[in-house]
């Protein structure tokens, strides 16, 4: 179902957008300098703020032929090889700044940045060290690494361009975001060391990044504006809506927090969450309230610095400026028989009087889209037309064949007023991860301020992120595309993806997505594949374990030297209830011992060898009728082994369930 507006009412929001009655101040910088870049970094309240003389770009390492040699070999991760073999790596013309810097595979070659006409560099550093927290100001919060990925957020100004050459001969894997200005006020180049002043702006920043709490009182900044809460306790019932704020005159929304979060959880995502501004037919947000909030897979798992959820409180505190009134709904679509229909959910709304500036303010905005993209079709996460700059996205990725996260290999790309600014190096990439199915990297949620993971789950085939795009939000003055591919090249991998884009617009879309129970319940598949590398299991009696990636079944296959004494416990924890079929996937081999199965002291398949001559793969030996539940959530391998015969290497495990 679509909500279309009309032309009429296009023309009525044109004509409202330019009514200056609704101006307040906000400061406007006299330059560009590193204290006024950190500025956006700590002070949230300038987010909804047009950057209306400017542009975003990126250089990355991405494969431009359309493969995905995206920094594997370096082949593609330099502009340019100078005649003593270093590497120009980034070169920009004009008035900027580097936003952010981001690699997965930072080396200790030494980088020479050089600002303006300058034929010595400004400074140099390690690449290693842009990352590491041993140089300042290149330091904690906005540098470090989690996730598998290493980024920098401090901002770098240039004025008559900036170049950054490796001294190194290789560089691998990278993504360089930058702004160019070109409003002609001054800018203020980068420099070692800082000022005073710049120090303790960075200060400003790092306490707020810092801060354990998630709390509307740590955003706010400013101490004058005077804040209204309104706290609504709700009992929705099964198909009703329920509004819990509505206001008829201009301001801005800065919180809303909704609970009990736990209320949100499961596979159904029933509640939706609609906000309107100014009367519009076309609602500015309208989407599952766990889809809004960070949730992946029916389960909390987002705590960043404007979005998520904490101590069971689901939390937004993107300020929402509105013109002429705001309504803030939630609807139950559980009309089914199924489950508890009536929800009691608790609202609090946090808003001031300060009307939006037209002249310098977007409105605040979100593009729900749940789709199975075809093959060769992206994954769209913003088509938008107007003015205006987008500031996060939120996805969740499911992968609908069985097995290794491939999908995830895909890059992102980014048109703005029809040119194309930015392409990545793949989908963890995006969200400043690296490395995926890796232990310690991109394997499990994990929250930052501006990034993270939000599930990863090989058996389940399906990961997601999220990444805000405060300092480096990417500004449009008539159109912005921004898409994800899904696969290693040519949209190759059927999946299911949900992603929440977040944007400030003059204007409202001409239509959105509306949840329903087709695409808002989470996908469970049926053929889970559970690779050794990440899974949870015990060993006891005498075990050597050895990993390789010898035998290309997608992860790491792992080799175990046991005895008769040995066994080995994996956890099925996650597995979800059911009768499988079990398939073990190995490598039979003259060293090849013999195994059992059993679920604690119940032995549910008999002695199997993987013993062979000839080195061989054997992808299907099945164990039907296997029952996992709550109290049959393991399985246990047994050996029987000889002088010769010691070796047990497991590549996967296959669960197959039952209908």
């Amino acid at each position: 179902m679509i909500i279309r507006l009309s032309l009429f009412l296009c023309l009525l929001l044109l004509i409202s957008c330019t009514d200056k009655s609704y101006e307040s101040p906000i400061p406007v910088s006299a330059s560009h300098d590193l204290s006024e870049e950190l500025r956006s970094l700590y002070d949230l309240s300038l987010l909804p703020r047009y950057l209306d003389s400017s542009y975003v770009a990126q250089t990355s390492s991405y494969d431009t032929t359309g493969g995905n040699d995206d920094g594997f070999s370096g082949k593609y991760s330099f502009i340019r090889q100078n005649p003593d073999s270093s590497l120009v790596i980034f070169e920009a013309k004009g008035n900027g700044v580097i936003n952010r810097i981001w690699t997965p595979t930072p080396n200790e070659d030494t980088l020479d940045f050089y600002i303006g006409n300058t034929e010595v560099p400004t400074f140099s550093i390690s690449f290693i060290d842009l990352f590491s927290g041993k140089q300042f100001p290149f330091v904690a919060p906005l540098c470090g690494n989690q996730v598998g990925g290493y980024f920098c957020y401090l901002p770098i100004p240039f004025e008559n361009g900036c170049t950054i050459i490796s001294r190194g001969h290789k560089i691998q894997f990278h993504q360089i975001q930058y702004r160019i200005y070109n409003d002609h006020l001054p800018v203020k180049s980068f420099s070692l060391p800082l000022t005073e002043q710049e120090e303790n702006v960075l200060n400003k920043t790092a306490l707020l990044f810092n801060q354990s709490g998630k709390a509307l009182k740590n955003i706010i900044l400013d101490s004058t504006i005077q804040l209204h809460e309104e706290t609504k306790s709700v009992a929705i019932q099964a198909g009703e809506t329920m509004t819990i704020f509505e206001e008829h005159v201009g301001g801005r929304i800065l919180g809303i927090e909704l609970g009990p979060a736990d209320l949100f959880q499961g596979l159904t995502k029933d509640i939706d969450i609609r906000i309107t501004w100014d009367g519009d037919l076309v609602p500015a947000v309208y989407a599952p309230v766990a889809d809004f909030f960070g949730f992946a897979f029916g389960t909390y798992s987002m705590q960043s610095l404007l979005l998520g959820t904490s101590l069971n409180q689901c939390y937004s505190f993107f300020p929402m400026p509105y013109d002429k009134g705001a309504k803030i709904e939630l609807i139950n679509r559980n009309t089914t028989n199924e489950g508890d229909k009536s929800k009691s959910i608790t609202a609090k709304i946090t808003y001031a009087d300060q009307k939006r500036n037209v002249n310098q303010e977007g409105k605040f905005y979100t593009t729900w889209n749940s789709s199975q993209p075809g093959l060769g079709s992206p994954h769209v996460f913003a088509a938008l037309s107007g003015k205006g700059h987008y500031v996060a996205t939120i996805l969740q990725a499911q992968g609908l064949k069985a097995g290794m996260t491939y999908f995830f290999e895909g890059d992102d790309s980014t048109s703005i007023d029809g040119h194309m600014r930015m392409h990545g190096t793949g989908s963890e990439d995006y969200f400043n991860g690296g490395w995926y199915a890796l232990m310690d990297r991109w394997e499990g949620k994990m929250s930052l301020p501006l990034h993270g993971a939000l599930d990863y789950s090989i058996p389940f085939c399906r990961t997601g992120g999220y990444r805000l795009f405060i300092s480096d939000k990417m500004s449009f003055k008539k159109s912005f595309y921004h898409s994800i591919e899904h696969g290693p090249v040519k949209n190759s991998f059927p999946v299911a993806y949900t992603s929440l884009g977040f944007y400030y617009s003059d204007h409202a879309p001409a239509e959105v997505n509306i949840p329903k129970t087709s695409n808002t319940t989470v996908y469970v598949p049926d053929t889970l594949y559970l690779y050794p590398q990440l899974l949870n299991f015990n060993l006891e009696g005498d075990i050597n374990t050895q990993t390789t990636w010898k035998y290309r079944t997608g992860g790491l296959s792992f080799k175990f030297t046991v005895n008769d004494n040995s066994s080995i416990r994996i956890s099925l924890h996650d597995i979800p209830e059911g009768i499988y079929s079990l398939g073990v996937d190995l490598i039979e081999s003259k060293t090849g011992c013999d195994f059992s199965i059993w679920q604690r002291q119940t032995k549910v398949a008999d002695w199997i060898s993987t013993f062979q001559s000839e080195e061989k793969r054997t992808e299907n030996i099945y164990i039907p009728d296997l029952t996992i539940g709550e109290f049959k959530n393991t399985i246990t391998f047994r050996f029987k082994t000889s002088a010769e015969r010691t070796s047990f290497l497991l590549n996967r495990i296959e669960l197959i369930r039952k209908k």
